[in-house]
C-alpha cells in the first residue's frame, strides 16, 4: 500500500457578538486611546474591564481611566510567530499591569530578543495607526524608561461619539489531517471510481467510509468490500444557506445514502432532481466530473423507490 494521505485542513467561522456597556465603553475607548477600566466590590481596578464581579458575580459599572504606561508582570517569548498574532517577527507575550489598574493585561512586547524581556521592566502602549474599536487598536506594548507612577484612576463616564456596539472575531484553526490507513484505502478506490468498505469479521458488516475497527465489536477491519455505486436515500435534508467559498446554489439537499452492499449510510448532496422532490427510499447513483476524486453528487438512477423495510436499520 502506498504512503498514508495527508492533508492541509482550514476551519474558519466569523463569531459575532453584541457588546454590553462595559465592553463597549472599553473598546470605544481604545478606538480613542483611552484605556478603561471597572471598579470591582473590594475597590480593585479590573483592566480590561469586566462586565461582573470575578469575586462576587455583582454586575460592575464604575468605569475609571487608566495609564497608558505599565510593568510587565510575567511573560513568555514567542520565537515563530503565527498567523493574525500581533507581530510578524519574534516578540515576547507580556502580562502588563497598567498604571492604576490591579490586573493584568495580556498582549505582545515588541523586543529585539528574549534577553531584552524581563519581570518588572516598564513598558507602554504602541497605538495602532488605524483604529476601529478593537483589541487590535494596541498594536503591541514596546519598552519604555518612564518610571512606575501612582496613578490615581479617574472616573470616566465610558460616554463617546459612535460608540462600538458589536464585534466580529474570524475564529480559525488550521491543522494537518491524516485519514489513516483505512480512509486512504477508500479515497484511493474514489480516485479510481470505486468505493470500498471494510467487513467487520465478527458481525460481518461493511462499514462506509471504512474506520479500520468496527464501532460494535470494536475489532479490526482489514477486508475490502466494493460496494455501490447505487444506493438509497435514507433521510436528507435542504440547506437554505449558501456557504462561503462553495460554488453551490441554495436551496439544495444533502442526504444520507446507503450505498447497496453497505452497512452504514454516507453523506452527499442530490442533484439532477427539483430539491422538493428528494425523498426517502429514492434509489440514486454517483455522478463524477472529469479529474474527480471524489462523487460530485448523487442523482436519481430511474428505479421504483426502495421499500422501507430495507432501509429502515440505517436511518
Amino acid at each position: 500500500m502506498s504512503e498514508v494521505l495527508t492533508a492541509p485542513l482550514v476551519v474558519e467561522f466569523p463569531f459575532t457578538r453584541s457588546l454590553g456597556p462595559v465592553q463597549s465603553a472599553f473598546l470605544t475607548g481604545l478606538r480613542e486611546r483611552t484605556v478603561l477600566g471597572v471598579r470591582a466590590t473590594d475597590g480593585r481596578i479590573v483592566v480590561p474591564p469586566t462586565e461582573y464581579d470575578p469575586v462576587t458575580s455583582e454586575e460592575l459599572r464604575d468605569l475609571v481611566e487608566v495609564s497608558a504606561g505599565g510593568t510587565v508582570t510575567t511573560w513568555a517569548w514567542n520565537p515563530a510567530p503565527r498567523r493574525g498574532q500581533p507581530l510578524a517577527t519574534p516578540f515576547a507575550w507580556v502580562l502588563v499591569r497598567l498604571d492604576g489598574a490591579d490586573t493584568a493585561l495580556l498582549h505582545a512586547l515588541d523586543a529585539p530578543g528574549p534577553d531584552a524581556v524581563r519581570t518588572g521592566m516598564r513598558v507602554r502602549i504602541r497605538w495602532a495607526a488605524a483604529r476601529t474599536g478593537a483589541i487590535t487598536d494596541i498594536a503591541c506594548f514596546e519598552p519604555s524608561t518612564d518610571a512606575p507612577a501612582d496613578v490615581q484612576p479617574a472616573p470616566h463616564p465610558g460616554e463617546f461619539a459612535e460608540p462600538v456596539t458589536g464585534i466580529t472575531a474570524a475564529a480559525r484553526l488550521d491543522y494537518t489531517y491524516a485519514p489513516g490507513r483505512a480512509q486512504t484505502r477508500y479515497l484511493q478506490a474514489l480516485a479510481e471510481h470505486r468505493t470500498i468498505g471494510e467487513r467487520c469479521p465478527a458481525c460481518r458488516k461493511v462499514y462506509v467510509p471504512p474506520r479500520g475497527a468496527c464501532p460494535t465489536c470494536g475489532v479490526a477491519t482489514d477486508t475490502q468490500v466494493e460496494v455501490g455505486p447505487r444506493g438509497t436515500v435514507t433521510t436528507f435534508c435542504i440547506v437554505n444557506i449558501k456557504a462561503k467559498n462553495l460554488d453551490i446554489e441554495v436551496p439544495y439537499v444533502y442526504a444520507h445514502i446507503a450505498l447497496d452492499g453497505a452497512d452504514l449510510a454516507l453523506h452527499a448532496r442530490i442533484g439532477g432532481i427539483p430539491y422538493d422532490q428528494v425523498r426517502m427510499g429514492l434509489r440514486v447513483e454517483p455522478v463524477w466530473t472529469d479529474g474527480g476524486r471524489y462523487p460530485d453528487h448523487y442523482r436519481p438512477t430511474g428505479e421504483p423507490d426502495a421499500a422501507y423495510d430495507s432501509y429502515k436499520e440505517l436511518i
